[in-house]
């Protein structure tokens, strides 16, 4: 079998061996592909797990059997696609920038490259009290998902701990307006941090109104986390 990726979306496909050399039309995306020859490595071990691929499909537009492949092109091994490439950067920075940084640890990430992360701030934050009333919370936990149209479109971030505060809510963290696809993962990580520590919030169009009028009528007690959220490594 030879397995092959869309260089256009990323899709992976296995055919057998003798589609070597012959055009097709991605299934998902409907990019002209190249079928590449079975010898020819298409992704790094060191850097994909065979293992984790989805479940293989056969491209679509396949050339008819019994047509002639001399025509074809020869085929070089093809290229990661850029969101691969993306998600794989994202993940060594990532490791690098927080492996040692004791406010903020990534707990887990999940896919191969990863686009699912769960990340834990040890940060002076709020939480809903009794009578909504706000009350301090030093450990939370957010989740970070990365989809297919990342990162072109912002990553989709919820909380997964209580949190007290006019941008966010349980299931969304407002960072839309702010991100652009050039914006490193951590670079968002960083901010999601100065969000909870309250050096950072917006009053004029929250999430959560209570909180908002909270953080309007008490801003000498904010930042309730006046600490530097940037490692050291997040500069280079």
């Amino acid at each position: 079998m030879i397995t092959f990726c869309c260089e256009t979306c990323g899709k992976i496909f296995s055919v057998p061996d003798s589609y070597a050399g012959r055009r097709a039309a991605c299934k998902s995306c409907g990019a002209a592909l190249t079928v590449p020859n079975a010898s020819a490595p298409v992704m790094s071990k060191s850097t994909w797990n065979s293992n984790a691929l989805p479940n293989s499909e056969q491209p679509i537009a396949t050339t008819p059997k019994g047509t002639s492949n001399s025509d074809a092109s020869p085929s070089a091994p093809p290229k990661l696609p850029v969101r691969v490439r993306r998600l794989m950067a994202d993940a060594e920075h990532m490791r690098t920038v927080f492996q040692n940084f004791p406010l903020i640890q990534v707990v887990s990430s999940s896919g191969n490259p990863p686009d699912l992360y769960t990340i834990e701030f040890h940060i002076r934050s709020l939480a809903r009290g009794n009578g909504g009333q706000p009350i301090p919370r030093e450990l939370h936990q957010i989740e970070i998902q990365l989809t297919r149209d990342y990162p072109r479109q912002s990553p989709k971030c919820r909380m997964l701990t209580p949190i007290f505060h006019p941008n966010i809510e349980p299931t969304a963290i407002c960072v839309g307006d702010h991100w652009t696809a050039a914006e490193r993962l951590t670079d968002l990580v960083i901010r999601i941090g100065e969000m909870l520590a309250y050096q950072a919030y917006n009053i004029q169009s929250p999430l959560d109104g209570e909180a908002a009028m909270w953080a309007d009528l008490n801003r000498s007690r904010l930042p309730t986390d006046t600490r530097d959220i940037h490692p050291p490594e997040a500069a280079d």
